[in-house]
This record gives structure tokens, sequence and C-alpha cells, in this order.
């Protein structure tokens, strides 16, 4: 008998912590989407004002952030460096490539930055990065709405999850 009460509780703490990782890398996701807002308006002021060069742009963006944004930027210098015609959406596609860590909305918009940067001239570039950052606020916004209710949701249908599979295996 106490062996499977063990055995529910410990289904009940497993299935409640996916659903507590489930709201933390809802979280997480939002707190990279904020962080490559600040990216965005860094780089955005570094072309207009400095005209600064994209392999610059990027080290100095990856000493802004720390965390996976930091080391995102940081390939993409060595990328820029490293390619003999360099080609930022090619060089961002290898990157993201071999980024495990990232969430899929902020791969798709690193994936969009690649594309726009140094295709253009410099009025095209910081027009890409304001669009960027305008479609950065509307995935921010949509993860914001109804955050406090959806995290909730997150954890307690982890732990209904396990409290009905322990009731079924009892």
């Amino acid at each position: 008998m106490t062996i499977r009460i063990v055995g529910a509780a410990l289904l009940i703490l497993g299935c409640g912590s996916v659903g507590f990782q489930m709201a933390a890398a809802h979280m997480r996701e939002e707190r990279i989407l904020r962080q490559l807002l600040r990216l965005l308006d860094y780089m955005e002021c570094e072309l207009q004002y400095h005209l600064t060069p994209l392999p610059e742009l990027c080290r100095q963006a990856a000493e802004q952030e720390a965390g996976v944004l930091k080391g995102v930027f940081l390939r993409l210098a060595e990328e820029l460096d490293n390619q003999m015609s360099p080609d930022v959406g090619r060089c961002m596609g290898y990157v993201l490539g071999r980024q495990q860590n990232l969430p899929p909305k902020v791969k798709k918009l690193l994936r969009l930055m690649g594309n726009s940067l140094g295709k253009f001239d410099l009025q095209g570039q910081i027009k890409g990065l304001e669009s960027l950052r305008g479609e950065c606020r509307r995935e921010l916004k949509m993860l914001e709405a109804g955050r406090a209710s959806r995290l909730r949701e997150y954890k307690t249908l982890g732990l209904c999850a396990g409290a009905a599979l322990a009731i079924l295996f009892i």
C-alpha cells in the first residue's frame, strides 16, 4: 500500500514538474523577446548614427546582453568575419542551426533579421530593423496577453494530469 502511495506521489510530482517547466519556458521566451527588442533598438541606433560595420555591430550587440542572444550575436560576428562574401542570412541560418535552446518564435525573428541586414542600403536596413521590432512587439504582446492565467493553467494541467494518472494506476 505504501509503495502505491509513493508511486502516486512521484507521478503527481513528475507531471506537475512538466507543467511548471512549460510555464518557465513561456516566461523565458518573453524574457528573450524583451532582450531582442533592446538589441534591435541598439542596432538601429548604431547603424543610423555611427554606420558600424555588421561584424562589429554584432559584437557590440553581444556585449549589451547576456545569455543566449549574446552567444548568437558573437557567433554571427565570427561567421561574418570568416566568410569571403558575407551573406548575413546564410550566416544567421548556420548560427541558428547550431542553437538548440532558442524558442521557435525567436529563431523566426532572427532569421528575418538575417535576411534584412546586409542586403539593402542603410535606410533599407533601418526599415528592416523597424519592421522586425514591430513583429517582435506583436509576438511579445501575444505572449503577455493572459500570461497569468496561462501560467496557472500550465501548472494546474500538469498537476491534474499527474493526479489522473495516479488514480488510473492505483
